[in-house]
């Protein structure tokens, strides 16, 4: 029997296993969510939407257990409270325009004819849920498919194992219907086998490049909708007008918090020559009041990375970087706890280059590169010099410029005196490897149903 274990970064040792789950009953599983679906989607809107804020509700209740569970499963320190403060938030704006996303589009209502396009529910819809915030990045789309009328089945990472058990049961003991809701311990051969079977009617992805090419390989032919959010890169701009001391505070944190581990972290900073000194002084400062520990410890304020792996990664970056001319300003000695392993250091290089993978590939890490830009023109292109898109955090006081420098962008997001966040209001996308397809806001119920045309001729004397 395949068993999918999670090997907690604050120890190394296993700290929760599961059984994946034989096809044959995966394919149960599935089956009974397809029966459900029908009655589910029956329901009232105002029910179903009632439904899963109950369920909600009932996961916030659970807070002694997620969170200390959340620090052994991907190293959040504890201080952070888990993610309930987003996860409530997304799950209320959702809940809160769900009418007017869902509600008909009516293009006739005469005495001759009813025209209307109304919005459909997709079916029986798959979340593949990412370990970096496994509570808010499955709720954008459980929420508002659920919502929406589908079914939903839950896989997570093994990374964050438990995570799909405590939603579920929070809402199923909340009165969501078990079959509605479901979550599948299933390792990588049976997922791809339950997609390639057509077992879903949609797909939605989050994790790395590679995850999602592999899910695109399994899906090839049989026509299932996906969503993949997929790899970032995202840069930061400082320009000379730039409050400074409020863009180092920000693209530091954006840099650093969760340990570097979040799908829109601030990876490359370019800041115009008249600032870059004093903005670099300061990154250096700020980077360095961090206290690197056991998650579990409430004075923690940067944790361990989720896998010893990801930190090799990371090290292996900035050395391959210094080894090509960068230097790093942070000194590990002032981080006793960086072990080698998942404990790391956080960092920040300068005399850096695109030439450097540091600067092109993912990181996924508590590290940064600083790089001094003359133009808003070099900054652009720097920018857009990259194989992934997904935001883009612009400094300055000047609305309209930052608006002109978004619209050439090849991005999903475009941020002034901003980064790392997701609003929920906003559609959640990206562009080239970082993926395709949107969450949240009124487009993510869009993507989550169907359009079905009604074109009704009356019958007239």
């Amino acid at each position: 029997m395949t068993m999918i274990r999670c090997i907690s970064p604050v120890n190394g040792e296993v700290y929760a296993e599961r059984p994946a789950m034989p096809l044959e009953l995966a394919k149960q599983a599935v089956a009974h969510a397809r029966l459900a679906q029908k009655s589910w989607a029956k329901r009232p809107l105002d029910e179903r939407v009632k439904l899963v804020l109950a369920g909600v509700a009932r996961l916030n209740e659970m807070v002694d257990e997620v969170v200390p569970e959340l620090a052994w499963q991907m190293g959040r320190p504890v201080r952070y409270g888990g993610e309930f403060k987003g996860f409530n938030e997304r799950s209320n704006y959702v809940a809160s325009i769900a009418a007017d996303a869902l509600k008909p589009l009516v293009v006739e209502e005469s005495d001759r004819f009813e025209r209307r396009i109304e919005r459909e529910p997709h079916g029986v819809v798959f979340v593949v849920a990412p370990w970096n915030y496994p509570y808010m990045t499955a709720i954008n789309t459980v929420a508002p498919a659920l919502m929406a009328g589908n079914t939903v089945i839950l896989k997570h990472a093994s990374q964050t194992i438990l995570v799909g058990e405590r939603m579920v049961r929070a809402f199923v003991e909340a009165g969501v219907p078990a079959d509605v809701f479901q979550n599948l311990f299933l390792d990588h051969e049976t997922t791809a086998a339950l997609i390639a079977a057509r077992s879903f009617d949609f797909i939605n992805f989050t994790g790395s490049v590679e995850g999602g090419r592999s899910i695109e390989r399994a899906a090839a032919g049989t026509f299932t909708g996906l969503g993949l959010e997929l790899g970032g890169k995202d840069p930061g701009y400082v320009m000379a007008d730039a409050d400074l001391d409020a863009a180092v505070d920000t693209l530091m944190d954006g840099a650093t918090y969760n340990s570097g581990q979040c799908c829109c972290g601030i990876e490359r900073i370019y800041v115009h020559e008249s600032l870059y000194d004093a903005f670099v002084e300061k990154s250096v400062a700020w980077v360095s009041n961090y206290k690197l520990g056991n998650p579990l410890d409430p004075e923690t304020t940067l944790g361990p990375m989720a896998n010893k792996r990801f930190a090799a990664t990371v090290r292996n970056q900035i050395a391959d970087a210094v080894s090509k001319g960068a230097k790093a300003l942070i000194d590990p000695k002032r981080f006793p706890e960086d072990d080698g392993g998942a404990y790391l250091a956080p960092q920040i290089l300068v005399d850096v280059d695109h030439s450097m993978e540091f600067m092109r590939e993912e990181t996924f890490g508590p590290a940064v590169g600083i790089m001094k830009v003359k133009s808003d023109a070099e900054a652009i292109e720097l920018m857009n010099d990259s194989q992934y898109g997904l935001t883009a955090s612009l400094w300055t006081k000047d609305a309209e410029r930052a608006a002109s420098i978004g619209r050439e962008l090849e991005t999903g997001t475009v941020f002034m005196n901003r980064a790392d966040y997701l609003d929920p209001a906003l559609c959640w996308t990206g562009v080239k490897e970082t993926g395709r397809g949107g969450s949240l806001s009124m487009l993510g119920f869009h993507n989550l149903t169907r359009p079905k045309s009604y074109h009704l001729k009356k019958v007239t004397a």
